[in-house]
């Protein structure tokens, strides 16, 4: 094994992925959403730059090319388990998770069955753009509860009606209620409706790997 930048890179984003969940585990609310956050986006910017280096150096590794998938769905897995479990299981979340985590499931079972001939499932750009999607709209469901969080810390113990007054402009917002409102609603439907998209791509692209598949399916 080949042990170089891009494969550390690699490495270290595979072992990220289970501590998005354990920073959910060892720290509060809204610190383990804000800590899970920055350690998903630079895990999610050390995949560009570990493909990036590895091709610029030519340093790309058998090593490398069996991390760095293995690291990206990791992470996608991992932060959707810990979304949709923080979500109190909103089928709006749950249904596009499903879809993901089935075809990523799916997909590696297609691939450990077909072993030698695996290598007519090489990764699209449809499916580069579908991680990428995945990736970019978890960022911003985490970043959802960051400000949800904020928000709920800035009203506890405040009589409703000033809440209310507050928000429709009756009373002066010196504690920030609307941009962290604004912020959680913006956010929330971000990320959404990228996981949806996300999503689709990855039904799309799944049912592309099973076509081309076929053939070695056949007795």
């Amino acid at each position: 094994m080949t042990w170089n930048i891009p494969n550390m890179l690699s490495v270290l984003r595979l072992v990220a992925a289970p501590m998005i969940a354990v920073m959910f585990l060892y720290f509060t609310r809204p610190y383990a959403d804000w800590f899970a956050l920055c350690l998903f986006v630079l895990a999610s910017v050390t995949d560009w730059f570990d493909g990036y280096l590895a091709r610029l150096w030519k340093q790309e590794t058998r090593l490398g090319a069996m991390i760095d998938p293995i690291a990206d769905k990791a992470m996608v897995v991992i932060a959707l388990m810990v979304i949709v479990g923080y979500s109190s299981m909103s089928p709006w979340l749950v249904l596009p998770a499903t879809v993901i985590l089935f075809r990523e499931v799916f997909v590696s079972g297609l691939r450990e069955f077909l072993g030698d001939v695996a290598g007519t499932l090489k990764v699209t750009k449809l499916a580069k753009w579908k991680t990428a999607t995945q990736m970019v709209a978890i960022a911003f469901l985490f970043g959802q509860g960051v400000f949800e969080h904020y928000l709920g810390m800035s009203v506890l113990g405040m009589d409703p009606s000033i809440v209310d007054q507050i928000m429709t402009g009756q009373l002066e917002d010196t504690l920030g209620l609307h941009w962290k409102h604004a912020g959680m609603v913006w956010s929330g439907w971000i990320g959404m409706v990228l996981l949806w998209v996300a999503a689709a791509l990855t039904a799309v692209t799944g049912y592309d790997y099973f076509s081309k598949a076929r053939p070695h399916l056949k007795d």
